[in-house]
């Protein structure tokens, strides 16, 4: 079997900015690397992405519409790629969707509990990195960056409710999750993540 990497952290935090090096780290390591993000990942799943990152709608429906995509994405990416011994390198997952759907728009944890044993089975990431950053770094990051989606556009209430759910999860799963002050300077988040994937 392969590993299962996550990137996690609200929008702002600067995770992508780390998936290049990350995919160099493990392809010079001998790795055949998938790299995915969600919502997408799939021609299907890309298509849900464009409605659930520009179209209002229902907290619920968001929630379903995020598990659908994961599902496919589940089934056509992540899975054949873990068992073929693969690494893959998820920019986004499960945590996502208790941070910004449960955390901060309200949606009953329990239903997003059922949804994931549904959609993922025992599957789990081995490795999530948790960027964080104080809410402020974000909301001025975002600021300055290109067109922002509906939840790029949201308050720093929003964010507050979606920082406090990840620090909680990462609290809770020790042994999966890594935080990462993303708050440093760039330099210092590299040798950081470096470090924690030639652990992986």
């Amino acid at each position: 079997m392969g590993k299962f990497i996550t990137l996690e952290g609200m929008d702002g935090a600067g995770k992508s900015t780390h998936i290049p090096n990350i995919i160099a780290l493990l392809a010079s390591r001998g790795h055949e690397v998938i790299s995915t993000r969600e919502p997408g990942g799939t021609p299907l799943g890309e298509r849900l992405r464009a409605l659930l990152l520009h179209e209002s709608m229902d907290a619920e429906t968001e929630t379903l519409l995020m598990f659908a995509a994961r599902r496919e994405h589940i089934a056509r990416v992540i899975a054949p790629a873990l068992a073929r011994g693969a690494y893959v390198l998820s920019d986004r997952f499960t945590d996502a969707t208790y941070a910004y759907q449960a955390g901060a728009k309200g949606v009953d944890v329990e239903k997003i509990a059922q949804l994931e044993r549904w959609v993922q089975a025992d599957l789990q990431p081995d490795v999530t990195l948790l960027f964080d950053v104080p809410v402020e770094v974000s909301v001025q990051r975002l600021a300055s960056a290109r067109t922002p989606d509906k939840f790029e556009r949201e308050s720093a209430d929003f964010f507050s409710k979606i920082r406090t759910i990840y620090l909680q999860r990462a609290f809770d799963n020790p042994a999966r999750f890594r935080i990462i002050d993303a708050n440093k300077p760039l330099s210092e988040v590299k040798k950081l993540v470096e470090e924690i994937i030639s652990t992986v």
